[in-house]
């Protein structure tokens, strides 16, 4: 049932392949290795048909590849892969040593694979058919709890820390209640508390602060009751009556459109009217800066000076000790060579998984709130741990550091581009070849399409690129008047006279409940025709689980075919941003009649300036796609628009 077995070193030397078919099976493993093993990704990589597993070796730098169709549901796989790489090394350990390495013996491991796998497939059928055993209630452990449990006894020891929150709370409970009541009494009674001890021992701690309470609560019990205390003639003469103020009656609100129906033409805006022909926009409302060129990246405080500082500090504090007390001033060198000795003498440790577990699990609960989604969060751990487990450590190297330094390398890379993409470099070589440059935006609703799309354009214009913006979102009220607006205001940060004459965005429109496709088919001919350099394909926002929608985007893409296609996300999400790009990339290749159909190309992600130091939602969109984050919305001006900065984001997440 297995079509492929191999095991071959970090390096690329195969020692051992099982093959049952002639299948070519070179791109498969070569993918696995660019997309998942390079980028320590984990779990089940599908390819041409068929899905892949492997499992690292750090000790003796091996990795193990089993390939199966992708039909198949085999429960056996893990247990498998981890049977064949305990009995591979500890059978060759002796050639696989870094000391004594022999890549070139005979490794003939055939019988024992089929041993180990003959096991495996008979274990997996057991696993299928015993049915699963539903626990008893002796071996759960609520029927630990017994009501003898719950009751704390005066002079028994109290439970342990561990012992379970139910009967902690019940005993809290009593003795607030017993507290209480002992309270009321003394308070009845009039009298001043007495000390509950009669033996004339001293009170214990945080008695005499309870004695204090009742006292002061007894005296306003006191001053409160009748009214022949000096405490009641006090408040009566401090106190006097106001008068009573007149009721008003709830005055009605005064709008400025208060709906009668001669207001009505002032709120239709479905038309144009002469007032609304030159736009009131002016580049003096807000501040618009300069957006020539590259899109700059999110801004971070490096805190590499400051440990640069508190290195400085403390190596001058050393030497200063040394001064005093007669000593000479010691050299980096000698220092260095001593503490290496030192390390050398002491010896080093292999990692293992229980000794990772409870860094694994801190790094893990951090990541989650830093608003990554919990599996990513708990593939990116296991990715870790796979990568560290059996790897050699200095004895002076902590495991939670090692770990937390493997996790931040780990995530810069997966936030690091795999490909470049430089979209003014596209849009130039489109025009060069006498066409436009297409990009379509898609996402679910409130987003920010339509306003990222507006900023995009802006630095569109900023680089002298003529823009078309199609409006394709004939489903939401105001969608098109919003563009329009959009357009006017861009417009009069650059008109037409600064630029020959030549107006830099236009839209296009044909108005409400007409096919979108058919919108972005005829603005695409429109800009070939007018020779405008870019099209911007602004789509109604949809949920994922909206199959109609979802298929009528399909054909959008299908149809239309644009060089670049956006999914807009927002990062105050946390585990939806998985489901939602996950079914987005499904929808498009599912409803597509294509061969090759076209995903998402990119990530816009929005509304980055509400997170504060929450950025977990741009490791969750880019680990799941693949696919790098292209523009980072940051604010509610033209200008605020910037290119993710892997470092600055991974700062974020990991301080």
């Amino acid at each position: 049932m297995l079509d492929l077995f191999t095991i071959f070193t970090k390096g690329g030397i195969v020692l051992w392949c099982f093959r049952s078919t002639n299948q070519l099976f070179g791109p498969s493993v070569n993918a696995l290795i660019k997309s998942v093993i390079l980028q320590e990704r984990s779990g089940v990589y599908d390819h041409d048909g068929l899905s892949l597993q492997y499992k690292l070796d750090n000790e003796f730098e091996l990795v193990f590849v089993v390939a199966f169709q992708k039909i198949l549901q085999l429960s056996y796989i893990d247990k498998f892969l981890s049977d064949v790489h305990l009995e591979f090394r500890d059978r060759y350990k002796n050639d696989l040593r870094v000391d004594n390495r022999n890549y070139g013996a005979d490794f003939e491991f055939g019988a024992d694979f089929r041993r180990i796998l003959e096991r495996a497939e008979k274990w997996g059928r057991q696993q299928a058919t015993m049915p699963k055993q539903m626990r008893s209630y002796e071996d759960s452990a609520k029927s630990k709890k017994t009501v003898a449990s719950m009751i704390e006894r005066k002079g028994e020891e109290k439970p342990p820390a561990g012992a379970g929150s139910g009967s902690k709370k019940s005993v809290k409970i009593a003795e607030k209640k017993k507290a209480a009541s002992e309270l009321l009494a003394d308070s009845d009674g009039m009298e001043a508390p007495r000390s509950p001890r009669s033996n004339g021992s001293p009170p214990e701690l945080g008695e005499d602060l309870i004695m204090e309470s009742r006292k002061k609560f007894a005296e306003k019990m006191k001053g409160g009751s009748g009214g022949g205390g000096k405490g009641s003639k006090l408040e009566k003469q401090k106190s006097p009556k106001s008068p009573q103020q007149p009721q008003k009656g709830k005055q009605m609100r005064v709008w400025d459109l208060g709906g009668n129906t001669k207001d009505l033409p002032n709120l239709d805006r479905s038309k144009d009217r002469p007032e609304d022909v030159k736009s009131d926009f002016t580049p003096n409302d807000q501040i618009i800066g300069s957006m020539r060129g590259g899109i700059r990246d999110l801004a971070v405080e490096s805190d590499s000076e400051e440990d640069d500082e508190d290195e400085d500090e403390e190596e001058e504090e050393y030497e200063e000790q040394q001064q005093q007390r007669g000593g000479k001033k010691p050299s980096s060198s000698s220092r260095g060579g001593m503490f290496s000795m030192f390390k050398g003498l002491v010896g080093s440790k292999n990692l293992t998984r229980d000794d990772m577990q409870p860094a694994l699990d801190k790094l893990r609960d951090h990541l989650i709130g830093k608003n990554v989604a919990s599996d990513i969060a708990q593939k990116l751990c296991d990715s870790v741990a796979g990568k560290l487990e059996g790897r050699v450590i200095g004895t002076f190297d902590t495991i939670a550091t090692t770990v937390r330094n493997t996790l931040t390398e780990a995530l810069v890379q997966i936030l690091s581009p795999k490909r470049r993409v430089d979209i003014l470099r596209d849009c130039l070589e489109a025009k060069r070849a006498g066409r436009p440059f297409v990009m379509s935006f898609c996402g679910v609703n409130g987003v920010g399409k339509s306003t990222n799309l507006a900023k995009i354009c802006f630095w569109l214009i900023e680089n002298n690129l003529s823009v078309l913006i199609a409006a394709c979102d004939t489903f939401r009220a105001g969608a098109v008047e919003q563009l329009r607006t959009h357009m006017r205001h861009l417009n009069a940060l650059h008109p037409a006279e600064r630029h020959g004459g030549r107006s830099m965005v236009q839209l296009y429109e044909k108005g409400y409940g007409k096919d979108a496709a058919g919108i972005a088919m005829e603005a695409i001919r429109y800009a070939n025709d007018s020779k405008i350099d870019v099209v911007l394909i602004d789509t109604a926002g949809r949920m994922q689980d909206n199959e109609p929608l979802m298929r009528a985007l399909a054909k959008l893409i299908k149809v239309n075919e644009p060089d670049l296609v956006l999914f807009v996300g927002e990062a105050l999400v946390g585990n939806e941003a998985v489901d939602q790009l996950v079914k987005f990339n499904q929808a498009l290749a599912d409803y597509s009649s294509s061969e090759r159909p076209h995903i998402i190309d990119g990530i816009v992600l929005t509304k980055f300036d509400t997170i504060d130091d929450k950025v977990g939602a741009a490791i969750s969109m880019t680990y799941i796609t693949g696919q790098p984050i292209v523009f980072v919305g940051t604010g509610q001006t033209y200008t605020d628009l910037k290119a993710l900065n892997a470092k600055a984001v991974v700062h974020a997440l990991m301080k």
